[in-house]
């Protein structure tokens, strides 16, 4: 049986022999999401083209392939490296191979809130590891900048205040060992699974539970079976978002200057973008009746202690500027 990377690898070697002129003819940029149409990181790209497209001309513009349509992140900066595909936007874990440092941002409560992180990312440090991935010959991607995936809380049956009430609960993680000894510390039982899986999982009991940020809560429907929404905070993960490097060097000066500074603009307009929807989803989830819960966030932020020094032993310096980053 094809599996379907196989499709997507050979889709991009399809459109790897029949390559977008990059001279002065109409350039097609080729873009990527697993979100679909209207989610912010989809939108900000959006935006970005329709400005690309007016301010060229009609020169340069963006087709946008959202909801995995290219198949996901794996796939899509397997494309990317071969210049069948110029742009996806994909998690700080995609690229953690690559930048080793950005896997300090998968550690638990590494930021303080949501606005520490964006004054990390947007600081000193964020622009340091953008360029050390620019200038890696293993990633053949250019980072273009940073994009904003929220606050992720833990959602169950019940409010979960304390470790102690975590305790036998059965919470579905991302597959990543970092994940899933987060949520064994907090005093659960991470359970890694497939996203597509967790609905199902959910209501047959396989897991008691799971944890996202709330536009992601509502949209999947997962309130529909869990109605608590326990404010853990435990993880604060940035995304990215890349240009294939065989297809930046393609590119005239001038055209690489105005997609840099067309990013940043996309960086701030997801930004907002985001927030927006936060606030509608928070809104929409209250009015179905979940409860927001507030917990001890200072007992789970102890319980997690030792992941941080497992985990970010080799980090400490970067992690001790991180902390003081105000």
């Amino acid at each position: 049986m094809i599996s379907r990377r196989m499709l997507c690898l050979a889709a991009a070697a399809a459109a790897a022999l029949a390559p977008v002129a990059f001279a002065q003819q109409k350039m097609v940029l080729k873009a990527s999401d697993v979100h679909a149409l209207g989610y912010p990181t989809v939108e900000a790209m959006v935006r970005m083209g329709k400005k690309l497209e007016a301010q060229t001309n009609g020169r340069i513009s963006i087709q946008m392939y959202p909801a995995m349509q290219l198949g996901g992140e794996k796939e899509m900066i397997e494309q990317a490296q071969v210049g069948a595909l110029q742009i996806a936007r994909i998690s700080v874990g995609a690229l953690g191979p690559v930048v080793d440092e950005v896997n300090v941002f998968n550690l638990p409560f590494v930021f303080r809130d949501e606005a520490h992180m964006r004054k990390v990312i947007d600081g000193p440090i964020g622009r340091e590891l953008l360029e050390k991935a620019a200038k890696d010959p293993k990633s053949a991607l250019i980072p273009l900048g940073w994009m904003d995936s929220g606050t992720r809380n833990v959602y169950a049956k019940k409010a979960l205040k304390t470790p102690a009430e975590l305790k036998g609960q059965k919470i579905r993680m991302m597959g990543n060992p970092v994940f899933v000894e987060t949520m064994n510390a907090m005093g659960g039982n991470g359970v890694a699974m497939g996203f597509n899986e967790l609905y199902s999982a959910m209501q047959t009991g396989v897991v008691d539970g799971a944890e996202n940020n709330p536009p992601t809560y509502l949209t999947q429907n997962h309130y529909q079976i869990t109605k608590f929404y326990n404010l853990t905070g435990h993880l604060i993960i940035p995304e990215i978002f890349v240009f294939s490097k065989r297809s930046w060097e393609q590119l005239s000066k001038d055209d690489q200057a105005l997609i840099m500074k067309l990013s940043r603009e996309a960086q701030a307009e997801q930004r907002q973008l985001w927030d927006a929807m936060v606030k509608e989803s928070t809104e929409k989830l209250k009015a179905a009746g979940v409860q927001f819960v507030e917990v001890d966030k200072k007992a789970f932020y102890e319980a997690t202690r030792p992941v941080r020094e497992k985990y970010g032993a080799k980090y400490a310096a970067l992690i001790k500027r991180i902390e003081d980053t105000k």
